[in-house]
This record gives C-alpha cells, structure tokens and sequence, in this order.
C-alpha cells in the first residue's frame, strides 16, 4: 500500500481541523508546521486502519448488491416445465 498523502488544499483543511480540537477540546496551542507534523504522523500510524475499514465497508457493500442482483437473476428465470 502506498502511503496515505492528501493534495495541499485538503492537507491544510485537516490540519486546521486538528489545530482547533486540540486547542478547543485540550487546550493545547500548536503550530502550523508540527501540527502537519503530527498530521503525518498520524496517517503513517494509525491511517492503514481507516483506510483498511473503508476497504471493509466497500466490500460488504458490494458483496451486499451482488446477492441482490443475484436474487433479481433468479427472480426473473422462466419455468422450463421440469
């Protein structure tokens, strides 16, 4: 798996959002710079596991629709008389 990078405007998104939890919620003044850091960090340690339950949902997901194809399928098969 290639590791987990997001474009700039995103990045920054997301580092805005981390800077104001941790300065609401811990009180807990951090940088620009070692904030992105800890935003790294944070994808390289803990992102395989987000990125391995999206995987997860997508697959149940379309597990999920292909039985009910597979019941529309069977649905519309014609009598053969046997």
């Amino acid at each position: 798996m290639a590791q987990i990078a997001f474009e700039k405007d995103r990045k920054d998104l997301i580092v805005q959002k981390l800077k104001r939890y941790l300065g609401d919620e811990l009180d807990f003044d951090i940088g620009q710079f070692d904030c992105e850091f800890l935003l790294d960090f944070i994808s390289k340690e803990i992102g395989s596991f987000y990125y391995n339950q999206g995987l997860n949902d997508a697959q149940t997901l379309i597990t999920s629709r292909l039985d009910d194809i597979g019941d529309a399928l069977y649905e519309m098969e014609q009598p053969t008389g046997r």
